[in-house]
């Protein structure tokens, strides 16, 4: 049975590599693999030495026990490492979903999040971060609304990509009670988690909050190290963790030795590479703050409250039809909204590149014209 086309990645897979200026990736600065060693305090004869044999599948002890360090109470036993983020979803739709279980997602959403729950289930409620006046919203009484004592399994994004919104503590409490009092399984992918504009409005980890959490997390985001394809699941439960293990063995069957060692690097140099990416933002949200005041007639600017992207209206006919011409024809780059569900009067920006004032400078220039 074929699924859904992944509209974000062939989308990307089209423009990303030619397209000069690029406005819409979710992703954070990257570095090199010496810049990396460095920042960590490791040499490059520890890469070197790196034996290129099989790993543990549930992966290394040890860089299970430094993500683990990460979480309030999370101990290494609960956490799975990954092939890649990617990976994560698909094994814990996989373990968890038969045809007809019923799910609550949070639209809009990455795409897989979304269709592989559509593809194995066929029974996915919506339930909308909806725009209010500077931001966006998520209403607690719409969860209960939809959710069904059957239901299996509700799937949320905190930070919220396309749109940064985070919902408030009590929101997120709100949530959580809801998913308990049914006894459903929660995904929780918090691959933009520590992005927040104000650090104190971190939110706990789902994977602090509720025993059937399942969180996704990893380095391609907040880190600013996508290349690795670093990712990994916390499952508190045994017998899902068993069973989400087991389909790993029929995806990649262990995490990649080199990806292990620049991962432990990666979460040695935690606090500098999560400031870095933070900085980042900031002076990029500046600049956007600035340009969306300057043509305010054209969009519609909500700005994020966390993460590095945000979901922006566009008075256009047509979004996806406006960012293919833009692409092809001036070679700046954004993403339509339709592609992770919203409608076709929005586009994703992104502000995590160091890349995206000249960027945007180079969008103005078109706009000009």
């Amino acid at each position: 049975m074929d699924i859904r086309p992944f509209a974000t990645e062939q989308y990307f897979a089209r423009y990303e590599f030619i397209t000069p200026h690029i406005l819409c990736a979710s992703d954070c600065e990257t570095l090199t693999t010496g810049e990396l060693l460095r920042l960590a305090g490791l040499d490059a004869a520890d890469l070197l030495g790196q034996r290129l044999s099989y790993t543990e599948s549930q992966g290394d002890p040890a860089l299970r026990a430094a993500v683990a360090a990460l979480y309030e109470d999370v101990p290494p036993e609960a956490v799975v490492l990954l092939g890649a983020p990617e990976e994560g979803i698909y094994l814990t739709l996989r373990a968890l979903l038969e045809p007809g279980d019923h799910v609550v997602a949070l639209t809009p959403a990455y795409d897989s999040l979304l269709n592989l729950a559509e593809h194995i289930s066929g029974n996915v409620s919506h339930w909308p971060v909806r725009p209010v006046p500077g931001g966006w919203a998520l209403d607690p009484a719409e969860l209960e609304r939809l959710i069904q004592p059957d239901t299996r399994l509700v799937i949320v994004n905190f930070p919220h990509n396309p749109t940064g919104y985070l919902p408030p503590p009590d929101v997120f409490a709100a949530l959580i009670a809801i998913v308990r009092r049914r006894g459903a399984w929660l995904l929780c992918d918090e691959m933009y988690r520590g992005l927040e504009r104000d650090a104190g409005d971190r939110l706990p980890s789902a994977a602090d909050r509720y025993e059937r959490a399942i969180v996704l997390a990893g380095l391609s985001k907040t880190h600013g190290l996508p290349g690795l394809r670093a990712g990994w699941l916390v499952v508190r439960d045994p017998a899902l963790r068993a069973s989400l293990i087991n389909w790993k063995h029929y995806t990649t069957i262990c995490p990649p030795a080199p990806t292990e060692l620049l991962a432990t690097a990666a979460l040695l140099a935690h606090a500098p590479l999560v400031a870095r990416s933070r900085g980042i933002i900031a002076a990029n949200l500046q600049l956007a703050e600035a340009f969306f005041a300057r043509h305010a007639a054209r969009f519609d600017w909500r700005p994020p409250r966390a993460g590095s992207v945000a979901l922006v209206g566009l008075d256009t006919p047509s979004a996806t039809a406006y960012c293919h011409a833009l692409a092809r024809d001036a070679g700046v780059l954004l993403l339509p909204g339709p592609c992770l569900g919203a409608d076709d009067h929005s586009v994703r920006f992104g502000f995590g590149r160091v890349g995206f004032a000249a960027a945007l400078a180079q969008y103005e220039e078109v706009l000009s014209q």
